[in-house]
Parts: C-alpha cells; structure tokens; sequence
C-alpha cells in the first residue's frame, strides 16, 4: 500500500463535503508531475487530504476506491476514486510538518504548489507515532 497526499482548496472541495458525500473523484488536476502521481495510484493506496487555501493543514484520510482513468474534462489529465475513512484530530499543520526538519526534502515543503504527491514512509510512521488509533 502507498500513501499520497492530495490538496484541495476547502472553498472548491472540502474535507467536511467528502466526508459527508463518502467519495469522490479526484479530478481538475493538470500539473504533469501531479497526473503522473495520479496514474501511480492503485484501488487501497491511502491519502492525505490536506486543504490548502491559507489552511495549509492535513485534515484527513480517504483511500482509493478505483484504478486510474483519464479526466474526462481534460483528455492530459487524470481521476481517481477516493473514499472518506477518517479525520486527523487535531489537524496537522504546516508549519509543524517543517518545525521537524525531518522532510525537507519531501515534495510538500520543496514544491508548495504541487496538488497531488507521493507520501515519504518517514513521514507515514511519523503520523503513526503520532495518532496511533488513526487507521492509517
């Protein structure tokens, strides 16, 4: 299982709206290294969602319901399925992410406008440690 982390602005797509939908799909993407990302996703692999927007946090936790496919709306682009499993509370910020100087190198601190990434396992244990009753 792989882990991502996608960002969404909570005035376009909210963390509480998939919540209370319980899926999705993830479309509008059209930077090439994000929809490279997008196609590496397999059904199972977990997500991050983190709103962006001047929130810059990491609110919850969806999975992947469905095997890539193109973006109907845009034929360079590409969707997936994602299913609401959790909330992270208390959110994780930002600026605590950096305040560890343990990721610096990960795509999130690096390219602060990449909508969708891959996830560091470093960074997965670190949640782990740090919400162990979370399903992770």
């Amino acid at each position: 299982m792989a882990y991502f982390l996608a960002k969404t602005d909570p005035d376009t797509y909210s963390i509480d709206e998939l919540k209370r939908d319980g899926a999705t799909t993830w479309d509008g993407v059209t930077n090439a290294q994000a929809v490279a990302v997008i196609r590496c996703m397999k059904p199972g692999d977990r997500v991050f969602i983190y709103h962006s927007g001047g929130q810059s946090k990491i609110l919850g936790l969806a999975k992947i319901t469905s095997a890539p496919r193109p973006d109907p709306a845009n034929p360079k682009s590409a969707v997936v399925d994602l299913e609401f499993t959790g909330e992270i509370d208390p959110p994780v910020t930002l600026p605590e992410i950096k305040a560890t100087g343990l990721f610096d190198d990960w795509a999130l601190i690096r390219q602060g406008r990449l909508s969708t990434m891959a996830v560091p396992q470093a960074f997965v244990d670190w949640m782990k440690k740090r919400y162990p009753k979370a399903k992770l």
